[in-house]
């Protein structure tokens, strides 16, 4: 269960604080995005995350399916000059049939964000240059709530910018690496669109220097504004 649930939630999905101004960045864009998920030792995944708007808020709901796991975790929230705000949040598991559903409202996300709005916020503040930059830099420390309403930490870096293909397209991507600061031996590598905050272009899940799983995006659909 460990193995499945880091896979379809946490390896999906990181979080970062929004306290810093978001003046200059991208403006969210609708998409649905479809992808593959290989995990070394399991049947491949299906995941589909989508981007949409609805009034004066965002929202972001990705779902992930295998023939004996199904996991989906879905985010509202508002996009200021502050940053986001998360108003609410919900997700669900499966594993053979046995599993949980789980709910955060505003009161719970009032200090920290879910996965799903700080994945947003992280693609969003990576795409412009800053610190935190380089193989050799500092790391930045993300904080977020789990899908139970408990503070998370995650240490990540910009690493690259460059062009990633895919079965979708070839694009520009910013690449931040991650990884929880009591298990460094775990990582998670994302490619974000630049222009597309939220947008997951790749993400390659790393343990022991081995890559144990990679999310592909195989067919992306934007709605012009």
């Amino acid at each position: 269960m460990s193995s499945i649930r880091t896979l379809l939630i946490g390896a999906l999905l990181v979080g970062a604080s929004t306290g810093a101004a978001a003046q200059g960045m991208a403006e969210p864009t609708p998409f649905t995005a479809h992808y593959q998920l290989q995990i070394s030792g399991w049947p491949n995944a299906r995941v589909e995350h989508r981007l949409s708007q609805h009034g004066e808020q965002w929202q972001s709901d990705m779902r992930a399916a295998i023939a004996v796991a199904r996991g989906n975790e879905r985010s509202r929230f508002r996009v200021d000059a502050d940053g986001v705000r998360p108003s609410a949040y919900s997700s669900g598991y499966s594993l053979l049939g046995i599993g949980g559903d789980y709910r955060l409202g505003s009161q719970e996300l009032s200090a920290l964000p879910d996965r799903q709005a700080a994945l947003f916020d992280l693609s969003r503040r990576s795409a412009a240059p800053g610190s935190c930059e380089g193989q050799e830099a500092t790391p930045c420390e993300l904080h977020f709530v789990d899908h139970k309403g408990e503070e998370e930490t995650l240490h990540y870096r910009v690493v690259a910018r460059d062009m990633v293909e895919s079965p979708a397209g070839t694009f520009d991507a910013v690449s931040v690496e991650t990884w929880d600061p009591e298990t460094p031996e775990r990582q998670l590598v994302f490619d974000f669109h630049p222009e597309l905050p939220g947008l997951l272009l790749s993400v390659d899940y790393h343990r022991d220097g081995e890559r144990r799983s990679r999310l592909t995006l195989s067919a992306l659909e934007t709605v012009t504004r």
